[in-house]
Parts: C-alpha cells; structure tokens; sequence
C-alpha cells in the first residue's frame, strides 16, 4: 500500500521561475529564496520518493494562452510553459509570427553569460533574415535584446514590405521554340508550338502581382518542366533560371529558360523477363506503337495495366530520354512472372452468412495457353458454393473474355435455394472505371419454409459499369463509387419470365478536419415484369444486414411468402454514418439506416436502424463491429464486416 512520506510548498512560482531562466541563483534579491530549497533539496535526495503528487495553479500553464482547467499528470519530468516567463520571447507581427515561431530555434534558458548572449543575437539574426527571405521578406529589421525586468530576451521583428513578383520572363529553346520570333507580331494560332508556349505562359503558377516566396518559385519551375515533358519533350531541362530581387521596391524579375530538346516518338518494346508468356500479351497492352508521338502518361499506362494482370509479379517500365533516340525512343519493360500456380485456404466470420471457410484454386498458365483458371469451395453457415472461371488474357482494347460455371446453395430467411449458373463475360478496367457485359443461363430451385417449391429458368443479358473515384480505395475518406446494373431475358429465349432489371448503388465519403469522416451510402432497384414468379432471387430484391439496413437480420425485409422472405420487385436503402477515428488504428461510428424491399414501389415501407459501432484499420480494410437498434422490431441486431466500398 501507498505510504505519504512528506509535502511542501510554495507560493509564487511564476516569478522564481523568472529567476530561475535568468540565472538569478546569486542575486542578493533572490539568493535567499533559492537557498530555502536547499532543505527540500536535500530531503528529496535522501527520502528519493516513488511518486509525487505535484498540483499548482493555472499561472503555471501559459496564463496568457489558455486558462487551463484543473489537470493531473503523471511524467518523468514537468517543464512549466509560465506566464510570460520564457528565457526568449519573440515579437512579431501576426503575418509572420506563427511561421518564425514555428521554425526559429529558441532556446528554453537565458544564455549564460555575455558572450553566449552576443552568439545568440547574431544567430537569431542570421536566421530570422534567411527564414523570412524564404517568404519573401528581404528588408527585415530584427533585435535582440533583454527585456525590461531583465528577466528575458527579446526578439523583435520588423519583417518589412513582402517582394511581389513584378515581372516574368518565359524563354524556350529546342524544337519547342521553333518559330518563337514570330509569336508577337504574326502568331495566329495555329501552329501547335506556339500555341503550346501561350499555354505554358498561361499556366504560370507565379504571376506578377503574387508574393515572391521561395517554396512557390521551386514549385512552379517544376510545373512548368512536368508540362513540357509530359509530351513530346521527354528530355526537357530548364537551362537557365533567376529571380532578381530589388528590396527599394519590394519587386523580383523572374527569368526562366527551358531547352525542350527535339521532340520524342516511340520506338519499340523492349521486353525482358518472359518465360512462361508469349510477347504479344505485352504488345496488345502497349496503348501507343512505334512512331507514335510520345506521351509520359501512356508509359504509366502501360506499367499499370501489366500490374493488374495475374501474370506478373514485378513490372518495370521505363524510357530513358536520349536525344540522339529521339525518332525512335526505345521502351524497356522488365517483367518478373508470378507463379502460375496457387492454393489458398481461409477462414472468416460475418453476422450476414456466418462462419466460413474457404478453398482457392489458380492456375495462371492453365494448359499451356497462358489463360487463368479460378476455381473455389466456400462453405458458410447460410451459404455454400463452388466455381470456375477461365478467363483469356487480355486483348488489344484491354477487355478480358471469361467463361464459367457457378453452383449455389442457401437457406436464409426461410428461402432453400439451389442455383446453377453457365456463362460467359467481357470485361475491362480502365482507371476508375469498370465495366462488364455478361450472358448467363441460370435454373434455381427454391422452396419455402411453407413447402411452396419452384424451378425459375432465366437467359439474361447483363451490363455492369462502375466507376470508382476515392482517395484510398481500402480506408476511403473522400471520393465516391457509383454502381450501375441493367439486365433482362426474355420468354423466347429459354427463359421463364420476361423482365428488365436495374440496380443503383452510390456511395460518398467527406473528410471533416483532420480524423473525421462523413459517409453517404444509398441504393435503389426496380425489376420490370408482370410478376416476379419465374425470376431468379438475383434479379429480385431483399434488404436487411450488414451493407443493407442495419438493425435488422441479413435479408429480412422482403415479400412475405408464409414464414419466409422472398425477393420483390423494388428496393430503396440508404444510410448515414460518421466516423471518428480516435487514433491510426481506432475509431467509433454512428448511424442511420433506412429502406425496405417490396413487390411494388407503392408497397415500399421505409424502416429505420440506428445505432454505433467500432472500427478498427487494418490491411484489408477497416473492420466493423455494430450495433444496431431496428425501430420496427424494437430489437438489437450485432453487426460485423470489412467496411469496404462495394
């Protein structure tokens, strides 16, 4: 058990601790004061307590600052920041205060004697001058002295007027300046160079009349050689560059020269590194040819789609801007190929289908044709399926051919289903856009927990197209994803039932300040058809869950058929949520859910869930754990899943 051994106080403590930074130890003032601590002194040394309990007053907290409520810590060493006591204080106007105090080196004690006090002065001048010419204050008067009291130095800074950009002066050189002495008097616009310099000039991101600091003139030189470069001129440099500054009129004259060299076209692929892969998988991914002019994004194009393929585990593509290569630049892609072949195992909880497990198959090299093999086995508690997909490589558009067969079975809500799926798709990525096209014969068995039982037959035609635009595509925090779904089959085509379906779902994040974020997420379905008997549940709606309407169980909103919950011909959800991320790794939610599945629009019953949950960031994204209160059923529901996008 904790013993108290002792205590001790004080009264004052802001001004001894004036006399402390000033080295006052001496002084025939405050000589008695500190020789008063000696006893304490001594007794601390010899007790050497475990804990102190140190409380003081808000004096002790930077009076001037922050009135500071009552505050307990517990530390290895305490450093008050006194009301105005500091060994050093800064005075400067508001415009540039807070940027010295920022990056001016005080320090925290009173130099010790004159010497050290003089060195201090010329320092703190030195860089107070080179940190305010980085702002564009080149006339500034600085100071240093000791205050009044003697308690502390002073720095007083005059920074003086701010240098404004008065005049810029843009030259080319090389093939970009072809043509340039006539831009001022018969420049009509239609040669392409000249063009292109007015756009260069244009663009300027440091135009006269603006502050003259040095980070913007660093970043606009780098703007401008990142546009000339990007196309036709892979070996621009900028030659020549130079601000003059005149302190009298508080004016800089900015002088660039930029020597674009001759313009660059590509030549041939230079491919290294395939054993398994023919070379033409890389030719009809290339998006330029040989002679086309050159352009710096289409190489990141390249590199890019290489990465998304299966077959490969390292890419590199790179050019290397020789002028004397200019007519025919080469391209080098250095590949490292995956292996072709890989087992997976997993396992996995969600409260939508339970415990699961898992088994993957892939073959990257199936057969010897460099076609992919997916195949799987997922057994969940309401869910159990199997697949296999083969999927071509890529063609000279970047679309991927994949043709596959899918077994289903489920129980969830009362509804057995058994689904058997054939087809065959056409995709491709391109950036932030997705799109599918798919024909597929699907026969679903379902039956009730009533006993009714039927077998739905359906060719369906089906169009997907998402288009995805997010900071972080596994922890977003602003951007959005949009879904589109459209799909229809028809009774002359082995079909059971005539129907058109459509499927949106949106969702959009706002980051507010610097942890939180604001999540907008809806969706809504309409399935076109005299009745939904002869439709597969995937062209039908349910609601309910986790991603869905939180607060009730995975697809319990619904068209009641006896005990079960059948899919209808409508859906509308949606949801709210804000986050706030306490750390890097933790943070809360709280939400609204809304929506409902119904036969009809008209029969739509909107209901809400509401509840917080947590979140936790890991490599796959964060993992949610909810809690969920569903007005309608007037009861909690647990929720938990990877929060990704969809």
């Amino acid at each position: 058990m904790a013993k108290i051994i002792g205590g001790f106080a004080v009264s004052h403590t802001p001004t001894i601790a004036f006399a402390h930074d000033a080295n006052k130890y001496d002084d025939p003032v405050w000589a008695p004061i500190f020789e008063g601590f000696r006893p304490v002194k001594e007794w601390l040394a010899r007790e050497k307590p475990d804990v102190i309990f140190y409380v003081y007053n808000d004096h002790m907290t930077s009076f001037f600052e922050h009135y500071s409520h009552f505050a307990s810590g517990l530390g290895e060493e305490y450093s008050p920041a006194d009301e105005g006591g500091a060994a050093v204080a800064l005075q400067a106007p508001d415009s540039v205060r807070d940027f010295l105090q920022r990056h001016l080196d005080l320090p925290a004690r009173l130099p010790a004697d004159e010497t050290a006090r003089a060195a201090f002065a010329r320092r703190a001048i030195r860089e107070v001058g080179g940190l305010l010419a980085s702002e564009g204050y080149f006339s500034p008067q600085t100071k240093v002295g000791v205050d009044g009291a003697g308690n502390a130095l002073r720095v007083d800074v005059t920074p003086g007027p701010r240098t404004l950009v008065g005049e810029v002066s843009l030259e080319f050189a090389g093939d970009l300046a072809e043509g340039e002495a006539k831009d001022a008097a018969t420049d009509t616009g239609d040669d392409p160079r000249s063009a292109r310099r007015a756009a260069l000039r244009k663009a300027w991101a440091l135009p006269v009349g603006e502050p003259f600091r040095s980070p913007a003139w660093e970043e606009a030189k780098a703007a401008l050689l990142a546009a000339v470069g990007e196309e036709d001129y892979a070996a621009a440099r900028i030659v020549e560059n130079g601000a003059e500054v005149d302190p009298a009129s508080a004016r800089a004259r900015l002088h660039v020269v930029l020597d674009s060299g001759p313009a660059f076209r590509f030549g041939e692929l230079q491919v290294s590194g395939l054993v398994r892969y023919e070379r033409k998988l890389v030719d009809r991914l290339a998006p330029f040819h040989a002679g086309d002019p050159y352009r710096r994004d289409q190489l990141l194009t390249l590199q890019s789609r290489l990465q998304s393929t299966p077959y490969f585990h390292s890419v590199m593509v790179t050019a290397d801007p020789d002028e004397t290569q200019h007519a025919a630049l080469p391209v080098r892609v250095a590949l490292v190929e995956a292996r072709s072949k890989q087992i997976g195992l997993g396992l996995g909880y969600s409260t939508n289908s339970g415990a699961r497990s898992e088994i993957n198959y892939r073959n990257r090299d199936f057969l010897g044709s460099a076609w992919s093999l997916s195949s799987g086995l997922r057994l969940e508690e309401k869910r159990q399926s199997m697949f296999a997909d083969l999927e071509t490589q890529p063609d000279e558009r970047g679309y991927r051919r994949t043709f596959g067969a899918h077994l289903e079975t489920s129980d969830i809500q009362g509804l057995a289903s058994t689904r058997e799926v054939f087809g065959m798709a056409r995709s491709r990525t391109q950036g932030r856009f997705e799109t599918r096209l798919g024909l597929e014969w699907q026969r679903e068995n379902t039956r009730t927990s009533g006993g009714t039982e039927q077998t739905d037959r359906a060719l369906v035609l089906d169009w997907r197209w998402i288009r995805r635009a997010v900071d972080d595509s596994l922890n977003p925090r602003l951007g959005s994803v949009i879904e589109l779904r459209l799909g229809g089959a028809a009774q002359s085509l082995l079909s059971d039932q005539n129907f058109l379906h459509s499927h949106l779902r949106f969702q959009r994040w706002w980051p507010l300040g610097e942890r939180d974020t604001l999540a907008l997420r809806g969706e809504a379905g309409l399935t076109a058809a005299e009745s939904r008997s002869g439709i597969p549940q995937e062209y039908l709606f349910r609601a309910g869950g986790t991603q869905s309407v939180r607060g009730y169980a995975y697809q319990s909103l619904g068209v009641r058929s006896g005990s079960a919950v059948v899919g209808g011909r409508a859906l509308a959800a949606g949801s709210l949520e804000y986050t706030h991320w306490f750390d890097a790794t933790w943070g809360g939610a709280l939400f609204v859910d809304a929506g409902d599945a119904a036969d009809r629009w008209r029969d739509l019953r909107f209901v809400a869930g509401y509840g917080l949950g947590a979140r936790w960031r890991t490599p796959a994204g964060p993992l949610a754990l909810d809690l969920a209160y569903g007005e309608k059923t007037g009861s909690w529901q647990l929720h938990f899943s990877v929060a990704v996008a969809f």
